[in-house]
C-alpha cells in the first residue's frame, strides 16, 4: 500500500522527523529558504499532509493546486499564514504549536525589555568599537524595570507568563485584553486590567503579546505611541504589523518614547530602515521561541499532530490542538 506524502519545508530535528517515516513517504528540505508560489504550489500538488513555517502562505490559491492535501501542521503559535476559512472549506485539517512555546517566549520578552531599557546593544556597539576609554558616572543612563510598572496588551497564556515574572522585580502589572480576565487568573499574575488609554498613559515597559488580526493591524501607532510616557518602552514580541514601524522609527528618533525591543516586524525579513538607523532600539530576527528545547517541543506537536491525523501515534484520529476540528469529524 502506498505511503501517504507528507511535505516538510523547513529542515528540523531528524530524530523528530523520523517519527512519520513508518507511515509517510517524508519530502523534507534541506535548507531554509522562501518558496515562490509556483515553487509552493508544485510541492503541495504531491502532498496528503505539510508541515510548514510562517513564511509559508496557505491560501485558497495553494489549496487550489493540492488536491490531495489532507492536514496542514504550522510550526508556529501564530497562524495568521494560514486561510482557515479556506482550508476548512476544503475539508482540510490546520493544527498550531501552542503552550510549548510560552514560557521561553516570556523569558525572552523580559530580555529584550531589560536590554533596551538598559541600553545594551547600544552599549556593546559602543564598546565593540573601541570606544571605551574610561567611565563617566551619568553615562549610559538607562531606566529601571524593578519597581515600575509593567504594562501587557494582550493577556493570553503569553502575557501571563510574562505577568508572572514580575513578582522577582516588584513591579506593578497593568494589562489590557479584549476580554477581562478571571478574578483567580488576576491574583495569580498579580495583574490589574485597565483600559487601553490606561495602559498606555501609565506603563513605564510596554510588552505586545496581541495576535495578527486586521483589527490588530497597527494597534500601535503615532497616536498611540505620542500617548505613551516619553521615557517608556515598548516591546514587541507578537507579530508584525501591530506596530507600525514607521511610526515607531519617527518616535525613537523624536523622543516621543525613551526604547523599544523588537522582535518581529511588517514585511519580514525586511526592517524598516528607520528602525535600522536608531541606537534606542533593540532588534532581534523573530527568534522568541528559540531555544532548543522549545524548538524541539514545537516539532514535536506538529508530527503528532500530523499523525494523529491519520489516524496513528497516542492521539490517533485527534490531533491535539487542531484549529478547525469540524473538518475530521465531517470527514469521519
Amino acid at each position: 500500500m502506498t505511503k501517504p506524502t507528507v511535505w516538510i519545508s523547513r529542515p528540523f530535528f531528524p530524530d523528530i522527523v523520523d517519527r512519520l517515516r513508518p507511515h509517510f513517504d517524508v519530502r523534507a528540505e534541506t535548507e531554509e529558504r522562501k518558496f515562490a508560489a509556483a515553487e509552493l504550489a508544485a510541492r503541495l500538488a504531491v502532498a496528503d499532509a505539510a508541515i510548514v513555517g510562517l513564511a509559508e502562505r496557505i491560501d485558497a490559491t495553494a489549496i487550489a493546486a493540492a488536491p490531495r492535501l489532507r492536514f496542514v501542521a504550522n510550526l508556529g503559535v501564530g497562524y495568521n499564514n494560514l486561510d482557515i476559512a479556506a482550508l476548512t472549506g476544503a475539508g482540510i485539517g490546520a493544527s498550531n504549536t501552542p503552550d510549548v512555546l510560552n514560557e521561553t517566549v516570556a523569558d525572552y520578552a523580559w530580555a529584550l525589555m531589560l536590554a533596551a531599557a538598559r541600553r545594551v546593544g547600544e552599549a556593546e556597539r559602543w564598546l565593540r568599537d573601541g570606544q571605551w576609554h574610561g567611565s563617566r558616572f551619568e553615562g549610559w543612563l538607562g531606566a529601571d524595570v524593578h519597581g515600575r510598572t509593567i504594562g501587557i496588551l494582550g493577556m493570553g497564556r503569553i502575557g501571563q507568563a510574562i505577568a508572572r515574572r514580575a513578582v522577582g522585580f516588584r513591579a506593578r502589572v497593568l494589562y489590557h485584553n479584549r476580554s477581562r480576565l478571571a478574578s483567580a487568573i488576576e491574583r495569580e499574575c498579580a495583574a490589574t486590567y485597565v483600559d487601553k488609554a490606561t495602559l498606555l498613559a501609565s506603563s513605564d515597559h510596554l510588552i505586545l503579546v496581541l495576535p495578527y488580526t486586521p483589527e490588530n493591524h497597527h494597534a500601535i501607532g503615532a497616536a498611540e505611541l505620542a500617548a505613551m510616557k516619553p521615557t517608556a518602552t515598548l516591546v514587541n514580541i507578537a507579530r508584525g504589523g501591530i506596530v507600525d514601524d514607521a511610526a515607531l522609527a519617527r518616535a525613537l528618533a523624536d523622543g516621543t518614547i525613551g526604547a523599544a525591543g523588537i522582535d518581529v516586524f511588517e514585511g519580514e525579513p525586511a526592517v524598516h530602515p528607520g528602525l535600522l538607523e536608531r541606537q534606542n532600539i533593540v532588534l532581534s530576527p523573530h527568534i522568541a521561541s528559540a531555544s532548543r528545547d522549545t524548538r524541539r517541543d514545537m516539532a514535536t506537536l506538529a508530527v503528532d499532530n500530523v499523525l494523529a491525523a491519520f489516524g496513528h501515534g497516542p492521539h490517533a484520529g485527534q490531533p491535539p490542538t487542531i484549529l478547525n476540528p469540524g473538518v475530521l469529524a465531517d470527514a469521519s
